[in-house]
């Protein structure tokens, strides 16, 4: 009857034709802009299913690049990742917003003593939340190494970078170092046996003729393409993050292709660094981006996070699901000897800043 009249179809017609826009309108969206590899492969099609919020994704592989959005003004973003050394000099910038923590019952199950490390970089932990944290090493292919500099190599020493004599033969199986200034060069001042995080400009002179020197024995420097090349065998060392390295051995497994790869804390020491969830002052969807927190700081999340991208976190109630493989292993939880020789990425005053930065791009482009 109601289909011989045409009201019927009419007035689903004009409901459709309602329901379409609201429902367009009600549609609840996230902007996240993360480290490239640096999450678990089903954490945001489970948190989208649990919330009905559509989760927009995006990467990056420095600090720069997010920098330098934040600094823009608009970043488009409501949720990013930068490392807390960063973060220290970004939150002076006013570029984010303080946490309301009681959105965030799940706070509580966050390490009271890294929470107090990370004061030195966000006062009461204002603005920031831990996600991963780990080290800056040496990533290595045992068999390639042994090849080009014998059994006997100094794989555990910045000797295996730093020494000319050293670099110069590895650089026929390739050498990548990171694109990152502010990775490489305290990498640098810390084997001179200078402060790494030094104020006094005529260290950055001698950090730089180190530098220079092994130059011409560097293929690369790139921030993530060494994770694949490593786990290919393309590449047989690279300075790089622990977990990204810990990926490429990971892969390897997986290819099963014959490629060994192995991470090491130098004896000398090496840097650890926080990266650090945090909401930019222009975020729009600031309910959702509470939700996505929140969802992150559930143990069993952010266990399975670790189990995939193998990093320390700050999340003390998800320790006992992670994997033993992770949690006994050296290069992502240090001993207590290579504990001493860490140390942190402060921040630093613009001017040293800047010098860091031509420091690092004379020795890019070797000028």
């Amino acid at each position: 009857m109601f289909n011989k009249t045409g009201k019927f179809l009419a007035s689903t017609a004009a409901i459709c034709a309602l329901a379409s826009p609201l429902t367009m309108a009600a549609e609840k969206v996230l902007n996240v802009y993360n480290w490239s590899d640096y999450i678990a492969e089903d954490t945001i099609a489970r948190f989208e299913e649990k919330t009905g919020i559509k989760v927009v994704y995006d990467v990056f592989d420095s600090n720069e690049v997010l920098e330098a959005k934040l600094l823009s003004g608009k970043t488009g973003f409501d949720i990013v990742v930068p490392s807390a050394s960063f973060m220290g000099r970004q939150i002076e910038a006013g570029v984010f917003t303080p946490l309301d923590k009681e959105k965030l019952p799940n706070w509580k199950n966050l390490d009271a003593n890294l929470m107090a490390l990370l004061e030195t970089y966000d006062k009461d932990n204002a603005h920031s939340i831990p996600y991963l944290w780990g080290t800056t090493g040496i990533g290595y292919n045992p068999e390639l190494v042994a090849k080009y500099l014998g059994e006997d190599a100094p794989v555990n020493s910045w000797d295996l970078i730093f020494k000319e004599e050293n670099i110069s033969k590895l650089n026929q199986c390739g050498v990548a170092l990171l694109d990152a200034p502010t990775e490489v060069i305290p990498a640098a001042l810390k084997y001179l046996g200078l402060d790494p995080n030094s104020k006094n400009k005529g260290d950055y002179k001698q950090a730089e003729a180190l530098l220079q020197k092994i130059r011409p024995h560097i293929t690369y420097f790139h921030s993530s393409k060494f994770i694949t090349d490593l786990a290919n065998g393309d590449i047989c060392v690279a300075v790089g993050w622990s977990g990204d390295i810990l990926q490429a051995a990971d892969r390897a497994d997986e290819a099963e292709n014959g490629v060994a790869v192995e991470y090491v804390i130098p004896r000398e020491g090496a840097g650890m660094w926080f990266d650090m969830l945090a909401m930019p002052k222009d975020a729009e969807n600031v309910d959702e981006a509470y939700a996505f927190l929140n969802y992150l700081l559930e143990p069993e999340v952010m266990a399975e996070i670790q189990n995939y991208v193998s990093y320390a976190s700050g999340n003390k109630a998800a320790l006992t699901m992670v994997d033993e493989e992770i949690t006994s292993n050296p290069g992502i939880y240090p001993t207590k000897d290579a504990e001493k020789n860490l140390y942190v990425f402060e921040v630093l005053p613009p001017k040293i800043d800047r010098l860091v930065t031509r420091t690092f791009t004379k020795v890019k482009t070797n000028r």
